[in-house]
């Protein structure tokens, strides 16, 4: 009987939004750059839209210190030319102050062509919860 061992491990679009996320929670830009592809645009609540990953870090620092996210499902839609991945859970990290935030809804939407992320959406309640 064959083996399949020299296959290279095949990964969904979740595995790729999973990566890309990973790297910017842990703010490896150079690791979160290589999901990316040419055109990648960033919008986050409030209509805040970005083209680079430095601006969205500077942004986030008057926001919070810190956030992380425990996620509850990933869902993967197929359009005609590309793949949608809705990622959903909650946040908790730090606000600027020092004290801490848990349980905050959060929904990310990004479309995935090839193998590379091509933007990303997202929506949460963390306005609802914070002194801005």
């Amino acid at each position: 009987m064959p083996t399949h061992d020299h296959l290279e491990p095949v990964f969904s679009a979740s595995d790729l939004v999973r990566s890309f996320l990973a790297a910017m929670e842990a703010r490896d830009l150079d690791k979160a750059y290589t999901f990316l592809a040419d055109g990648f645009q960033m919008t986050f609540p409030g209509g805040a839209v970005f083209h680079t990953l430095e601006e969205l870090v500077a942004w986030g620092k008057g926001r919070y210190h810190f956030v992380s996210k425990t996620y509850d499902q990933f869902d993967e839609v197929t359009t005609d030319n590309d793949q949608v991945v809705y990622c959903f859970g909650t946040l908790a990290g730090e606000w600027p102050d020092g004290s801490r935030f848990e349980g905050i809804r959060f929904i990310d939407r990004f479309t995935v062509r090839g193998d590379r992320l091509v933007d990303q959406q997202v929506w949460n309640d963390l306005a609802e919860k914070a002194n801005f």
